[in-house]
């Protein structure tokens, strides 16, 4: 068994793991508090300590973009030379990559039981992916496959602009463009974003919200205890399938749409039930084109991991 180093650098937390280069599994989960290190090759040799393992391969994704040698977190105070990094550490192999990078890579790794279908046929070999997820923010990303090779195509797709489709997604847009200069579908579809839509539909009724935080906001939805939180979880849904049917049509997505993320895979049922699937295939002319992209919901739980180890493993010659 050859084992490397994998990781999933949130804004908080840090997890870590060992993957077996020749299968791609995964073991020894291990998650740190970020706020407890001075460094985030602090952070890993403390791990590598507790599982009592020496790696000479690694691959670390980190939830901002990555774009050369130096990296510095955009929600933490990590930053880092890749380079100093790998020879600090020993290693031979060091990738640092984007979250939804690795997210992405992770789609050929998935069994059929780490996700659930929601609606369309069935992917079709070689076409295109699209994979996206709200969690703190709105992560999105692409992945094709050329000539055997998976090709991970990372972005900053959740900043494009939120183009509303209904009166009731109207008055939303109207009040929060007095909040912010740029309205982005970020600003809609994560954490944040279900607060962003409660308070705009309440504020659009010439009302003041309650001072509530995003999970107040999905219990109150799920348990109808709040007409407002239920309008919010309805709106944040269809928007989920809104964007997800743009995602599909850029790239002609016949491979299939995943999402991913901290928030939807916690309420899978109550997402089937909604109009998302609906809101995805809604797009005039093109809504049989749409009818036929199969979307899956990710609900393997350490799937920034997962992705992680494929990466390394493709990236050292091995056949994912």
């Amino acid at each position: 068994m050859s084992l490397s180093l994998v990781g999933d650098i949130g804004g908080t937390n840090a997890r870590f793991a060992l993957a077996d280069l020749d299968t791609g599994e995964i073991s020894q989960i291990k998650i740190y508090s970020g706020l407890d290190f001075p460094t985030l090759e602090e952070c890993a040799k403390k791990f590598l300590s507790d599982v009592n393992t020496q790696v000479k391969h690694a691959c670390i994704a980190i939830a901002c973009p990555v774009t050369g040698d130096f990296v510095q977190m955009t929600n933490h105070t990590w930053k880092f030379s890749t380079k100093e990094m790998k020879e600090s550490m020993g290693l031979d192999t060091l990738e640092i990559i984007n979250d939804f990078t690795a997210v992405s890579m992770a789609i050929p790794a998935l069994k059929a039981d780490d996700m659930i279908k929601i609606g369309g046929d069935e992917p079709v070999s070689g076409k295109p992916i699209a994979i996206y997820g709200a969690g703190t923010g709105l992560g999105v990303a692409h992945l094709v496959c050329h000539q055997g090779v998976w090709l991970p195509l990372p972005g900053e797709g959740g900043h494009v602009d939120f183009a509303p489709h209904t009166e009731q997604e109207d008055k939303v847009l109207f009040q929060l463009r007095k909040m912010f200069n740029h309205v982005s579908f970020e600003r809609v579809l994560s954490g944040p974003g279900l607060v962003n839509i409660y308070n705009a539909i309440v504020r659009s009724e010439d009302r003041e919200p309650e001072n509530y935080m995003p999970k107040d906001i999905t219990a109150k939805a799920l348990n109808k205890t709040d007409e407002d939180c239920i309008r919010t979880f309805s709106m944040f849904c269809d928007l989920m399938g809104r964007f997800g049917g743009n995602l599909a049509l850029s790239m002609g997505t016949f491979g299939g749409v995943y999402i991913a993320g901290g928030i939807v895979p916690r309420f899978v049922d109550a997402f089937r039930q909604s109009g998302f699937r609906k809101a995805f295939e809604e797009k005039g002319r093109f809504d049989k084109y749409l009818s036929k992209i199969p979307v899956y919901v990710v609900t393997h739980d350490a799937v920034g991991l997962l992705g992680s180890g494929a990466y390394l493993r493709q990236s050292l010659g091995y056949k994912l």
